[in-house]
């Protein structure tokens, strides 16, 4: 699977695998990535996103396959010979040391002048605001601070590539939505590679440029933010990356203007599909509840399907309403002032969207 088709590969992993016995960590992944692009590896606990991180940074040895920076194989190369900067979950650093110290470390180990060093740590200092703190040790930092003197210490000898493994996991709601800022403009600044490790979906819509979705130790799927929500191609991704209705249907047929009519629960439906031809007759379609519209009436001229309210849940300015139908309970996410009314359980209802909504899956469950 290949990350983008347009620039030449500036990393590129190619059939990589890594075998614990029976099981299967990384199977046989594939991905190109231009330089300067933000990926993030999301998937769930156990999908093999952090085993993928660390057989790029070297800690881990894969099975079979290669790992190609520029042009370079790294698999034969120790962590150290790699070049490339980790920023670790626990942030990993030294106690014992000053923040400058932590940060300065890499550079003595490549063996640098003191001069050059004292420049280069002024300047990651500097990019990560931490300039007023280089004497102090990382027991008198807040943990956002740690996080930020992990990131100079990875960026400070200017690695082609920064890994990222969960980073933010650790820090509360609001100091990680923060931070999160902090890292895209970082990123924007510094025209550096990024590739990150979350389960967070939130964290991995907003901050990359693109994802790559691991489950079972595969690329279940690889695109942009706005792809990979918008146009999921397959049940896990859909049900994975944020909230949708997933609804058992069939193929009735392809009209010529490319969209597809559909059968579910005894209702047509006209949707769209980039699965291309060779998807099966047994699908199921990704409807995004925040995408749906309720009316009273049935209308004309868009997708409706008719059912009863089953529950609505006030969430300030949203109402989440389930309506049972025969293709299933669909779940509606509505703006209470736009609705006008306030559905009730055992409400009669109709489901509305238009025919740009709902997208075709593969089914992988």
């Amino acid at each position: 699977m290949t990350a983008s088709q347009t620039s030449a590969p500036f990393l590129s992993i190619d059939r990589l695998s890594r075998h614990y016995g029976d099981l299967k960590a990384i199977d046989n992944i594939s991905l190109d990535l231009p330089r300067g692009e933000f990926l993030t590896l999301l998937g769930p606990s156990g999908s093999g996103k952090t085993t993928l991180l660390m057989a790029i940074a070297g800690f881990v040895t894969p099975t079979s396959g290669e790992i190609r920076l520029e042009g370079r194989n790294l698999v034969s190369f120790p962590p150290e010979k790699r070049d490339l900067g980790v920023v670790f979950q626990g942030y990993a650093l030294f106690p014992h040391m000053t923040v400058a110290e932590n940060v300065a470390f890499p550079l003595e180990v490549r063996g640098m002048s003191r001069a050059e060093i004292g420049k280069r740590v002024a300047t990651a200092l500097e990019t990560v605001q931490l300039s007023a703190l280089g004497e102090r040790k990382p027991s008198q930092l807040s943990g956002g601070q740690q996080q930020r003197v992990a990131l100079a210490r990875a960026l400070v000898f200017s690695p082609p590539v920064i890994l990222l493994d969960e980073p933010l996991s650790a820090l509360d709601r609001q100091l990680r939505a923060d931070l999160q800022e902090e890292l895209k403009t970082l990123h924007r600044k510094l025209g550096s590679t990024f590739i990150n490790v979350t389960h967070d979906q939130d964290e991995a819509l907003s901050m990359s440029t693109l994802i790559a979705v691991i489950n079972n130790g595969r690329v279940a799927q690889c695109g942009t933010p706005a792809q990979i929500y918008e146009k999921p191609e397959s049940t896990f991704v859909a049900h994975f990356v944020g909230r949708s209705n997933v609804i058992d249907a069939q193929v009735l047929s392809r009209e010529s203007d490319g969209r597809i009519r559909f059968t579910a629960g005894g209702h047509e439906i006209v949707g769209h599909s980039d699965l291309g031809e060779g998807a099966e007759t047994e699908i199921a379609l990704s409807i995004r509840p925040e995408k749906l519209e309720l009316s009273k009436t049935q209308r004309d001229g868009v997708n409706s399907i008719s059912g009863t309210v089953s529950g609505c849940g006030y969430h300030g300015n949203n109402l989440q309403i389930s309506v049972e139908t025969t293709a299933g309970v669909i779940r509606v996410e509505a703006q209470a002032w736009r609705l006008g009314f306030t559905p009730a359980p055992g409400d009669a209802i109709y489901v509305t969207f238009p025919d740009d909504v709902p997208v075709m899956l593969r089914r992988d469950d």
